[in-house]
């Protein structure tokens, strides 16, 4: 009898240990659905007031049932914002700007994370420093430079920097570079050097060394600052506004704010617009959500 006591008393901490997990558990879970159910509803939100016209709205007030449903808002809001158009802009914006910023980021993040000398950590915090500046105290000289600079008509329709695709395409790769440049070096750190020994003795030069070697390591983090860049970059309504002033050339944001009136601001129609112009974005996110999950992950297994 005196044996069976332990036993009894180890059994007791082991059911006491795992309904110990599984309140943890339950608890985490109701947390979870939570935070997804607070990020959802403004979503929610939006779609459903898209679904109303603006006179049921305006009748019954925005936080209420009934009257008409229908996609109406979203057929008026591709049209009357001539979205085509804009997505188009947003296009020839973002996907140069997102392959310069990853291709500079990525040369920088190799020079100073895979070679030695003096000046490795000054570069590398040269380029970082841009991020920690607030862009808007930056406008007013940036707006001069952009307009004192001449660009061949071909290249710009404006014949200079100012009110141009490139100029957009430079300030944002100058903005980001730093940021992924940053990241990048330091997930190539954790890349073994026996790598680049064993290529460099082998007769490989640094250029194969970086394209054929470091580079298809490097899937993960890209994937993971492709989509936030991608973001980033497609959502700017700053530097559109500022930098750009022919409203034809200008990217997709802007085109939400043409649907505002001066007296008059539908926001059922907003709503349908806003809803369309993020399509892109969730069309990124699931295209590298996997890679997207493994580079937010990295490091995590590493001691």
């Amino acid at each position: 009898m005196p044996s069976s006591r332990p036993e009894a008393r180890g059994r007791d901490d082991a059911s006491g240990t795992r309904r110990s997990t599984r309140a943890a558990r339950l608890a985490l879970h109701v947390f979870l659905a939570a935070t997804c159910l607070v990020w959802i509803t403004p979503l929610l939100y939006a779609f459903y007031t898209a679904l109303r016209p603006y006179a049921d709205t305006q009748r019954l007030g925005y936080v209420s049932v009934g009257g008409h449903y229908g996609f109406g808002n979203f057929t008026a809001a591709w049209t009357q914002a001539q979205l085509p158009q804009y997505f188009l802009n947003s296009l020839i914006i973002t996907v140069p700007a997102l392959v310069l910023t990853l291709w500079l980021a990525s040369m920088v993040a190799f020079v100073v994370s895979r070679y030695s000398f003096r000046v490795n950590v000054a570069l590398l915090m040269l380029f970082t420093a841009g991020n920690l500046l607030p862009q808007q105290a930056l406008i007013t000289p940036l707006y001069k430079l952009y307009q004192l600079v001449p660009l061949p008509t071909w290249l710009a329709s404006s014949g200079k920097l100012d009110d141009s695709f490139i100029g957009l395409i430079l300030v944002h790769v100058a903005f980001q570079t730093g940021f992924c440049a940053f990241v990048m070096s330091n997930y190539m750190r954790t890349l073994p050097a026996e790598l680049g020994e064993a290529a460099l003795m082998d007769g490989a030069s640094s250029w194969r060394y970086y394209w054929q070697i470091i580079m298809p390591l490097c899937r993960p983090v890209l994937a993971a600052l492709a989509t936030l860049e991608f973001t980033w970059i497609y959502n700017d309504f700053f530097w559109a506004t500022v930098l750009m002033q022919t409203g034809a050339n200008r990217p997709i944001t802007a085109a939400l704010n043409n649907l505002s009136g001066e007296f008059f601001v539908n926001n059922n129609l907003i709503s349908a617009a806003s809803l369309i112009v993020a399509v892109p974005t969730l069309v990124v996110f699931f295209a590298l959500q996997r890679q997207f999950v493994a580079g937010l992950t990295l490091g995590s297994a590493k001691g």
